[in-house]
């Protein structure tokens, strides 16, 4: 699986107020993606709420997107176990495998391998990650491995067990999302090019984006990818054609982005980037609501209007009152 240089937008899933998949914005928003100079998508991941969709809803998603992105363009599914497989390594793996078999039935290209949160804590962690990504291989699909920020719900790889997962066959990379952590970046980046340079290392540090790109990730499967995209398309391929004047200048605007979008709280980010598809009639308001979110304050929402005037990203509507 070839993924150097490409934009991998993880995105999220237009809901109305009560809770329902509001099925025309859907489609609206794959249409549109379509047409962003993106590589392709990732969904069921964190932004879309994969694992707290049902079998159905998840379904629904995958076949709007496989059904309309172009001939050739990637989706990545995000895969693992329901919190109620709690933290029996034989539940949480037999979970993981139904998630990825559905997505590969779907029409997915790879699976992102969401760690296993029920083992943290457990004796002899190592083994027990090591045979949860053995599993995920009976799927057929090329493996993304996830390092995962631990207040999140990831799980701090160590460099023993990293050199073993990225000995796995199918493994093709791993996403990084450490938040804040930069030396966590910068150590694994460093391993990668020097003991494994057939992974690909894939930036999900949405608030250093340019940076992590700098430390040699070769692709980004970003949430903040899913709105503004053609911006952050940019700032990837200029790196990659060493256009560093082009790369510096996006790399200040997607930080001003990633400023008023991934910030505190941070579960807060998948409703921004709802706002963003909306201020920009990707969207309609009423596809904006995130049921698993915590409610923000409408500051937000009108501060976030003006980041994007200030980026120069359409803005053709505005909330209605009352929403």
């Amino acid at each position: 699986m070839d993924l150097e240089g490409k934009l991998l937008p993880a995105v999220p899933v237009p809901f109305t107020a009560d809770g329902q998949i509001d099925g025309n914005s859907q489609r609206a928003y794959v249409g549109w993606m379509d047409e962003q100079p993106a590589h392709g998508v990732a969904v069921w991941v964190h932004t879309g709420r994969g694992p707290h969709l049902s079998d159905q809803q998840r379904l629904e998603v995958l076949t709007a997107w496989r059904g309309g992105l172009s001939e050739g363009k990637l989706i990545v599914a995000g895969a693992g176990a329901r919190s109620e497989a709690g933290t029996d390594p034989k539940a949480i793996r037999r979970d993981a495998l139904e998630m990825a078999n559905q997505a590969k039935n779907a029409g997915a290209d790879a699976i992102l391998v969401f760690p296993p949160t029920g083992l943290r804590g457990g004796d002899d962690i190592d083994a027990l990650v090591l045979d949860y990504h053995r599993a995920m291989a009976d799927s057929g699909l090329p493996l993304i491995c996830f390092f995962l920020y631990e207040a999140a719900g990831g799980i701090d790889y160590g460099r023993d067990l990293l050199d073993r997962l990225f000995d796995l066959p199918g493994v093709v990379g791993i996403k990084m999302a450490t938040l804040d952590s930069v030396v966590t970046y910068q150590d694994v980046a460093s391993m990668i090019s020097r003991d494994h340079p057939d992974i690909t290392l894939i930036t999900g540090e949405d608030r250093f984006l340019g940076y992590s790109i700098m430390c040699g990730a070769r692709a980004a499967l970003i949430g903040m990818g899913s709105a503004c995209t053609a911006m952050q398309a940019e700032l990837l391929s200029a790196y990659g054609r060493q256009d560093y004047d082009t790369f510096v200048r996006l790399s200040v605007q997607a930080d001003e982005l990633a400023m008023h979008t991934f910030i505190d709280p941070m579960e807060g980010y998948i409703q921004r980037m709802l706002w963003c598809l909306a201020y920009g009639g990707i969207i309609p308001w009423s596809a904006t609501h995130d049921p698993w979110g915590p409610r923000l304050d409408d500051s937000e929402r009108d501060s976030l209007r003006e980041c994007l005037l200030r980026l120069g990203q359409p803005v053709s509507t505005t909330p209605p009152k009352g929403a």
